[in-house]
């Protein structure tokens, strides 16, 4: 079937002068009678039409294209682009310069969204950022103010605001260090020393050095029945070790009074084991569950509840268990409870 859609400009250029050519020569067919005036000017319509048709398309419209091209790629021609300038655009039909102006416009769209949801990030995290580093700031420069002011020579006084200060600064430093440790993990700079272990064990560790500060809310830690058959997975351990306690003292911060924290573990596939923590805490609203890996983003609620953290332990997470080439994924519902949880590699012998 006759498609106009992929014409190239010498082909379109010959039909369009075989439509002027035919109802022309009829005419002269009409009005002469013979056959040799009415070939005669068939032939030279035909050409004639032909070479201008040719020549205005190539050197009028094409390059019209040629400098729409060259706005795209917003440089000076190098010798490939010259030579497809030349040889290969030519041949191009209007509609497949249209289709690669459209993805050029389709990919400019995409680069100018990602540009404003990175500043819009960026924003919020300057505004994040220095959200966590006033509060200790302040703090600290209260106390010290008010020692200076006399409270120095108070004996009880100055050791309590002295110890509070030191909390503060205590605060500041874990927030440098986390600070520090993203940014190498950011820029891949983070080395694994994986070994077998067996991911039970490295549970109920983390439960048994984490377990005084479940006690002020009578949080039990344990792991779910039925999981209590043993895993061995192929990581860094001590990494491994630091996701367990971030995600452990999360669920503490977050969990209710006499509630539960749940350890499971499944082989999924015989290639990997997922590992889970639950709590039957306060829960995280849908609208922010996307969002909970970023660096410093918490709900305002749980930034009312945990005033200790640098709200960089789950970004921690993420770099760590995606270093392992593995993913991490959250689950949860207001009132509900949350669920964590991250796959390993089986043992590797």
């Amino acid at each position: 079937m006759f498609s106009t859609k992929n014409l190239t400009p010498r082909q379109l250029a010959f039909f369009t002068a075989l439509a002027l050519a035919i109802p022309i020569t009829l005419l002269v067919f009409i009005i002469e009678r013979r056959w040799q005036p009415v070939l005669l000017s068939f032939f030279l319509l035909a050409s004639g039409g032909y070479v201008l048709i040719s020549f205005v398309l190539e050197r009028f419209i094409y390059r019209k294209i040629k400098l729409i091209y060259k706005f795209i790629y917003q440089t000076k021609a190098t010798k490939r682009e010259e030579t497809y300038y030349k040889y290969i655009l030519p041949r191009k039909s209007i509609d497949e310069v249209r289709e690669d102006v459209e993805e050029w416009a389709r990919q400019n769209k995409q680069e100018v969204e990602l540009l404003r949801a990175n500043e819009q990030f960026r924003k919020e995290f300057l505004q994040n950022l220095s959200h966590e580093f006033k509060t200790p700031v302040f703090a600290i420069q209260g106390y010290v103010d008010t020692l200076l002011g006399g409270a120095l020579e108070n004996g009880e006084v100055n050791r309590r605001f002295l110890e509070k200060t030191a909390t503060n600064v205590e605060r500041l430093t874990n927030l440098l260090n986390d600070l520090d440790e993203i940014s190498r993990l950011e820029r891949g700079e983070l080395n694994l020393f994986k070994q077998n272990f067996v991911i039970q064990d490295l549970v109920r560790e983390t439960f048994e050095s984490i377990s005084i500060m479940a006690v002020p809310k009578k949080i039990r830690c344990v792991i779910k029945k039925g999981c209590e058959s043993p895993l061995t997975v192929f990581a860094d351990k001590e990494k491994i070790r630091q996701v367990l306690l971030n995600l452990t003292e999360n669920s503490i911060k977050y969990g209710k009074i006499n509630g539960t924290i749940t350890a499971s573990m499944y082989n999924t596939d015989e290639k990997h084991i997922l590992i889970e923590i639950s709590d039957d805490g306060i829960g995280i609203p849908e609208k922010h569950l996307g969002r909970i890996f970023e660096r410093f983003y918490r709900t305002d609620v749980g930034r009312s509840l945990d005033v200790t953290g640098s709200g960089l332990g789950l970004a921690i997470c993420k770099h760590i268990i995606e270093a392992h080439g593995q993913t991490i994924h959250v689950r949860s519902r207001e009132d509900v409870g949350t669920t964590i949880g991250f796959t390993l590699d089986t043992r590797k012998d």
